[in-house]
């Protein structure tokens, strides 16, 4: 089997290593001639140890900090990112999420149906039945909220492993 520098280079892969050199240009590392002389050296790559080379010299992008698994990962620059995964974590977080704004509209919407009777008829003051909507609504999802921070921590303090031990 061929090590990743070996593999060969898709479209997608050159396209990605021009984006960079376009960059490097727009930022004034590159002439113009050299511009073109690597992006003629990009198309004609076939592996990404070559589509390495034609970057190597040039600064990537600033990742933040955590990031720390491309680091000890070594695989060539020009490759693409693996895919992110479906974990029970982030499945989880979406859902509530969704539950969340789902929740808030539809409270808000049962108030403006609330507020558009009590100003079309004249009773007077009405009694406010959206709270029956919200209410019950809104301990159910408080709750599952709390279970989720209490197995996975605050997703505003970094999301993954900073729950209670």
């Amino acid at each position: 089997m061929a090590s990743q520098p070996d593999m060969r280079a898709s479209d997608s892969d050159r396209e990605r290593v021009s984006e960079i050199l376009r960059d490097a240009h727009g930022d004034g590392r590159l002439s113009q001639e050299e511009l073109l002389d690597r992006l003629e050296s990009t198309y004609n790559a076939r592996t990404y140890h070559e589509l390495d080379r034609v970057i190597d010299d040039l600064p990537l992008a600033r990742r933040p900090v955590a990031d720390v698994t491309d680091k000890i990962v070594q695989r060539p620059r020009s490759q693409p990112r693996p895919a992110k995964r479906f974990t029970a974590q982030r499945v989880t977080r979406t859902l509530l999420n969704v539950s969340w704004w789902t929740y808030g509209a539809v409270v808000a919407m049962c108030t403006v149906i609330w507020m558009l009777v009590l100003v079309a008829t004249d009773v007077g003051t009405q009694y406010f039945w959206p709270l029956w909507v919200a209410g019950p609504w809104g301990v159910v999802l408080g709750t599952i909220e709390l279970a989720y921070r209490s197995k996975w921590g605050d997703p505003r303090a970094g999301g993954a492993n900073n729950a209670r031990p």
